[in-house]
């Protein structure tokens, strides 16, 4: 099924949210090993009035990934190229979306004049980011950067 990658709106709150909640507490199990404070620590800004301000954010910019009109991924990248958020509803896992997600964010990288992507990814997601020609700043680091 297709994916479309759009700009996320107000009315997105709800479902974007759940998005990146689910994907958090069900996918980077390697990175809070089920631990409930820190998965609430980690879950505590994904609320709607958040995802309102970075809509409103002037120095960043919010995807969405779609699927027959669902929200399927979320993404965000700063002005400097620091992609903030990529993550994928579970049921989304391994079908395409994060990779094009990503790739929009790095388009809009790429129009914003920057020549390289930064992120800090998580242990579940590392792989993927480097599949995506992505590189470890150093070997035990998690933060990567890819140059356009």
């Amino acid at each position: 099924m297709k994916i479309n990658i759009r700009h996320g709106c107000d009315a997105d709150g709800a479902e974007a949210v759940n998005v990146l909640c689910r994907s958090i507490a069900e996918l980077c199990i390697a990175d809070h090993q089920g631990d409930a404070r820190e998965i609430a620590d980690w879950l505590s800004n994904k609320t709607e009035a958040t995802w309102l301000s970075w809509l409103t954010r002037s120095d960043a910019t919010v995807h969405v990934a779609e699927r027959a009109t669902e929200i399927v991924g979320v993404g965000m990248i700063d002005s400097h190229g620091e992609v903030l958020l990529n993550y994928v509803r579970p049921d989304a896992r391994f079908s395409g979306v994060s990779k094009e997600l990503l790739a929009s964010l790095e388009n809009v990288a790429t129009t914003e004049g920057n020549r390289k992507c930064v992120l800090e990814s998580t242990k579940t997601a590392k792989k993927f980011y480097e599949r995506c020609g992505y590189r470890a700043v150093n070997k035990t680091s998690l933060k990567m950067v890819k140059l356009l």
